[in-house]
């Protein structure tokens, strides 16, 4: 875990009026030790938590499996592991909290993550505990990113976009869906990504589907190719889209991909701590609304552990942005009415003044090629 996100932990939870917090889902999990604990996210029963105290004490648990694994990451952790078939988490979590001498204290639990049935437990283990969500909390506090994670997301955002140029140098008419994905998978490893969280590749009338992933497809003059992905290291995602047509864009193609970039400006230039969120949309929907196309109703998110965290750049939002936030924006149109999709998604960092890019390895202002 870094000193910053520890020391913030533990300050939350003075602020939120608790002894201590019990992070518990995956991503919180991940944000509090500075890695993920492999097996957590795939199979929920394998639980691990993490315990910030606000006396500035810290402990952790996790499954026997992979308590090797979280020791050579926490070495100065006290980490206490649980048998998966034989034992309970929840049992060696209340074990722990008493060692603590925080059995009978007000203790912040992630309520939208943990299980009726864990609750109902680890309540009965601990009957003399208060218990108090703290979800939106840490959401919060996570929002505002350290120079650790500015420096990671940018990292990520970059590995991104170089995959997807890499990925649309190597193909032609002719080649699939499938060797697109191919490249980019193969070059996002390349680049030191641990694994990649979600990959679209949509070509040709399927650019109109959302969070679709490759094909057996082939590519034919014209297509348009609507491209993602969301490379991960120790937990943090980027996630970056690019458009492409292959050789000559279809009928409509270069107008609505002209107003998608002019979009992206307008964004940009409106990102700045201070700002509306909510105003930062209506500027999108300015532009956009040029085109007489159905909008979506958000054109950027937060992005962290999480591939959608607040604030959301939408007409429902309240919030103001603020330094050390990290967005991704995405103008884009899935039904253009023109058998085709299109997208323009960066990375971008709110910074004293305004905003810094971080997906700004390829040009984005122009509509790119492939086979030409």
């Amino acid at each position: 875990m870094t000193k910053i996100v520890a020391h913030r932990l533990s300050a939350l939870a003075v602020d939120v009026g608790v002894d201590a917090l019990i992070l518990q889902s995956p991503e919180n999990v991940a944000y509090g030790l500075g890695f993920v604990v492999p097996s957590q996210p795939l199979m929920r029963w394998r639980h691990a938590a993490v315990v910030f105290g606000a006396d500035e004490r810290r402990a952790a648990i996790c499954v026997d499996m992979e308590y090797a694994t979280v020791c050579a990451r926490c070495v100065d952790l006290d980490v206490r592991s649980w048998a998966e078939f034989t034992g309970s988490a929840m049992v060696t979590l209340a074990e722990l909290l008493g060692d603590l001498s925080l059995a009978n204290g007000r203790l912040g639990l992630e309520f939208n993550y943990l299980s009726a049935a864990d609750y109902v437990e680890l309540s009965a283990l601990l009957p003399q505990a208060t218990f108090v969500a703290v979800d939106a909390d840490v959401a919060r506090l996570r929002q505002i990113k350290t120079p650790e994670e500015l420096a990671l997301l940018a990292r990520l955002s970059r590995i991104a976009d170089r995959a997807i140029a890499k990925s649309f140098a190597e193909v032609s008419i002719g080649s699939t869906e499938m060797d697109l994905a191919a490249t980019l998978t193969r070059s996002v490893y390349e680049q030191g990504a641990e694994q990649f969280k979600l990959m679209i590749v949509a070509t040709g009338e399927r650019s109109q589907q959302p969070n679709v992933g490759p094909t057996s497809r082939r590519l034919a003059s014209g297509d348009v190719c609507r491209v993602e992905i969301f490379p991960v290291i120790d937990g943090y995602h980027a996630g970056v889209c690019r458009t492409a047509v292959v050789g000559e864009p279809p009928p409509f193609a270069q107008e609505i991909y002209d107003n998608l970039a002019a979009c992206k400006h307008l964004v940009l230039d409106a990102i700045c701590p201070g700002a509306s969120a909510r105003g930062v949309y209506e500027t999108f929907r300015a532009q956009f609304d040029e085109l007489d196309l159905p909008p979506i109703s958000f054109v950027g998110h937060g992005i962290g552990v999480d591939l959608h965290e607040e604030p959301y750049l939408a007409s429902f939002s309240e919030a103001t942005l603020e330094a050390g936030m990290v967005l991704g924006i995405e103008p884009l149109v899935y039904r253009t009415g023109h058998g085709f999709g299109m997208q323009i998604k960066d990375m971008v960092a709110v910074v004293d003044g305004g905003c810094q890019l971080l997906s700004d390895v390829s040009d984005t202002d122009a509509l790119l090629r492939i086979g030409g």
